[in-house]
């Protein structure tokens, strides 16, 4: 096994980290991301709160995603690096040394943890779809199953990850691609004896049934749902040309996830009422509702596809995250050695750890252990996306000012989307605290950042101690 330095990487473009992954697969990448078990799933929930109003939930956290993504291009390009926005936390405030580590510290991490997150929670749901079909098999074994799988796969390559990412994406959205044409053909009347029909959207209690409300506590559970399609940033580190790969990338994901998300919202809220039991498995459900046989069958694989791609980005990106930490000293310098392939491993199987423990508690309390893990990180996305936000604030004003000639994608209406943007996410995350379902993960994610906030005190104490000692 050869072995290279975070730091090595960084002053060595055409090496490691750097050549692995081809121009073709960003665009996917970014897709993959977004596109999760959330989305075929999830939306159920916000449907079953909001009714049809639901598509305004998706459409006003959708906005607010994309203008993250948006940030996020404007500053990869400007700048490519290796762990994307925790270096942008550092650069934005680096005239203030002490906040800029902070900054830095805690969205790395934050970052990691989310995904780690991520990793358990689709080993677990991932069990759960496959013991559809194999329901003699008991579930943890599957959830061990497909964790190490894709996590042999991350050990491989790089190159490997992403031809399998570049797959299981290509077949989410050809599915929501062909779910948008025959939902849209069978509401139109160009199905044969179908008339067009938009009655669902207002004919069980209208088409905001519980108010407002319902729909702006949607538009928070819809947050994570999202999250995801800033992986591409990262990924970027590993392309030949990473200005070209995050600017085709986050230009094509920014239309068509809103196209795929709300497009498709919209279509199962006409297919299925909002207030049946149905809509608690609403793709599912409006597959049956145009008469598609084996509709469970189909819908099964898909999600079990999103869950696999959700996963394999968990196991790249937390990987990724931490070896970018090292880079730093915010992570401990070992896990920064890389294969022969080019794959931090270190970092990649300790990412792993938080994945087997789930699995290991699955099988003690198989009934706590998958919602202590959902609620555990989605306000850790909200507060990312805050500090991406406010990185590109400082970034843009100092660019425009010394070198404007960086910006080749501009964050549109600058500095007031940025604004409107970061009060968005912060209504959010105050949102939570009025809305009793979101409580717990709220408090899960304030103690989760007061838990990092204690751990950069306690280094940078060991790290004065070990520089007064030499």
């Amino acid at each position: 096994m050869n072995s290279t330095s975070a730091a090595e990487v960084e002053s060595e473009p055409d090496t490691g980290l750097k050549q692995s992954l081809k121009q073709r697969h960003m665009t996917m990448i970014a897709l993959g991301g977004v596109i999760g078990a959330g989305l075929f799933v999830g939306s159920g929930v916000v449907i079953k709160s909001a009714g049809p109003a639901a598509v305004v939930s998706f459409i006003i956290t959708g906005a607010l995603v994309m203008l993250v993504m948006r940030m996020l291009g404007e500053m990869a390009v400007a700048r490519p690096a290796v762990g994307s926005f925790y270096e942008y936390a550092r650069l934005a405030w680096e005239d203030r040394p002490r906040l800029a580590a902070l900054a830095a510290f805690l969205t790395g991490w934050m970052y990691w943890y989310f995904w780690v997150i991520v990793v358990a929670m689709e080993a677990i749901a991932g069990a759960g779809l496959v013991h559809y079909w194999l329901p003699d098999v008991p579930s943890w074994v599957l959830s061990l199953a497909l964790l190490v799988s894709l996590t042999l796969t991350n050990l491989y390559s790089v190159k490997s990850f992403g031809e399998f990412e570049f797959w299981l994406a290509s077949i989410k959205v050809a599915a929501i691609i062909a779910f948008l044409i025959l939902a849209g053909s069978y509401i139109l009347g160009l199905w044969p004896s179908v008339p067009a029909s938009l009655a669902n959207l207002s004919s069980h209690g209208g088409f905001a049934p519980h108010g407002l409300l319902p729909v702006l506590t949607g538009a928070v559970a819809a947050t994570g749902f999202y999250f995801g399609a800033e992986v591409v940033t990262i990924a970027a580190a590993e392309t030949a040309e990473p200005a070209r790969a995050v600017a085709r990338a986050t230009n094509s994901v920014v239309g068509r996830t809103l196209l795929f998300y709300v497009g498709s919202i919209f279509l199962v809220v006409c297919l299925v009422p909002w207030d049946t039991d149905a809509i608690t498995t609403p793709y599912v459900s409006a597959l049956s509702a145009m008469g598609v046989r084996a509709a469970a069958q189909v819908m099964n694989a898909i999600i079990l596809t999103a869950v696999l791609s959700a996963l394999n980005s968990g196991l790249y990106a937390s990987s990724r995250m931490l070896f970018a930490l090292t880079a730093r000293g915010d992570a401990p310098a070992g896990l920064a050695k890389l294969t022969h392939n080019g794959v931090p491993a270190r970092a990649l199987l300790l990412g792993t750890l938080f994945g087997y423990g789930a699995v290991i508690m699955q099988y003690v309390s198989p009934d706590t252990v998958f919602a202590f893990i959902v609620n555990s990180y989605g306000t850790v996305a909200i507060f990312v996306y805050i500090s991406i936000a406010l990185a590109q604030l400082r970034l843009r004003a100092r660019y425009e000012q010394h070198d404007p000639s960086r910006l080749k994608i501009r964050m549109w209406a600058y500095p007031y989307l940025t604004y409107i943007a970061i009060a968005g996410m912060l209504a959010i995350v105050i949102a939570m605290g009025f809305i009793p379902e979101q409580r717990t993960p709220l408090i899960f994610g304030v103690i989760s950042l007061a838990i990092l906030v204690a751990c950069f005190a306690l280094r940078r104490t060991f790290t004065a101690r070990t520089a007064d000692r030499r």
